[in-house]
């Protein structure tokens, strides 16, 4: 198929353009930085600065992984207004897209959204499946209107799926990377009681499991792209220190991390407890289902 792809030149968005173009699709990225990006993705990659330059390519399928990174500055009113319009613009593009394409008889046969586990906000203990009430607060706003972008593709006669990514694991990237180091130095520790679930995902796993989507045309609506064994905050900093052969006693108290990070100090010390129901119903097999699993495969690289 001739694939569009949103955030190609990202974590998740490279080893997925390269697995694709193995796989003998035909990619059309869009990039801020099309020079960079054409050094960056696979040799027949066709890149642009902008959605519609590839009104005539007409792609059959659009992948929308676009957005500023949610954990890299604080949450002031503008940054969150920032954080919002770089999913929500790049998606209505896309949908424009789609109309202008379907007016053509043209319409690609699905789209697969970028969402987060941040849509179900804070669930403590909650077991949460993609039928679970959200909790609502900022990081499920942004999410629900990213969804909401989305969903509108589906008047054009669009397939429309929507992923809740929980943290992607990998050592070269993410949340993984920034916690490496001071975990190597003896520095780690679990963030305020330890007590919140952490969905993850091996970026191996994530890759897999968007070529997946892509393929199963009985496939659309939500679906929560983590691994099947989740994990407390405290449970995850013991595993990662067992692995690395260091202690991890180094505990950040709640009242720190919301005293330099305000607000978004509630991606650390809030959690949910996230299950890929609809995926495991459909079939699909996670390779590394357990953080164990996980760990082992990444740091042994």
């Amino acid at each position: 198929m001739r694939i569009l792809i949103t955030g190609g030149t990202g974590f998740v968005g490279r080893p997925l353009c390269r697995r694709l173009a193995e796989a003998g699709h035909e990619l059309l990225v869009v990039s801020r930085d099309p020079a960079n990006a054409r050094d960056l993705l696979p040799a027949d990659t066709a890149v642009a600065d902008s959605v519609m330059a590839f009104v005539e390519s007409q792609p059959e399928a659009i992948i929308n992984l676009a957005g500023e990174p949610i954990a890299d500055k604080r949450w002031t009113d503008e940054q969150k207004r920032r954080l919002v319009d770089s999913r929500v613009d790049i998606t209505r593009a896309l949908v424009n897209l789609c109309g202008q394409l379907a007016e053509a008889g043209a319409a690609p046969k699905v789209m697969i959204s970028g969402s987060a586990m941040g849509y179900y906000g804070d669930q403590g203990d909650t077991r949460v499946s993609e039928d679970t009430p959200p909790n609502d607060e900022f990081a499920h706003r942004l999410c629900e209107q990213w969804e909401r972008e989305a969903q509108a593709a589906e008047a054009h006669g669009v397939r429309v799926v929507r992923v809740r990514t929980g943290l992607v694991l990998e050592k070269n990237g993410g949340t993984l990377a920034k916690m490496l180091t001071p975990f190597k130095l003896g520095l780690g520790g679990p963030f305020g009681s330890g007590r919140q679930f952490m969905p993850w995902i091996h970026r191996d796993d994530m890759v897999a499991l968007l070529e997946f989507l892509l393929e199963r045309e009985d496939l659309s609506g939500p679906f929560n792209a983590s691994a099947p064994h989740p994990v407390t905050n405290a449970e995850f900093t013991d595993t990662l220190a067992k692995h690395l052969h260091r202690p991890a006693f180094m505990a950040v108290p709640s009242f720190v991390l919301k005293a330099g990070l305000g607000e978004m100090a509630n991606l650390l010390l809030t959690g949910a407890d996230m299950r890929p129901e609809r995926l495991q119903e459909a079939g699909f097999s996670f390779a590394y289902p357990t953080l164990d699993q996980a760990l082992t495969a990444i740091l042994s690289r």
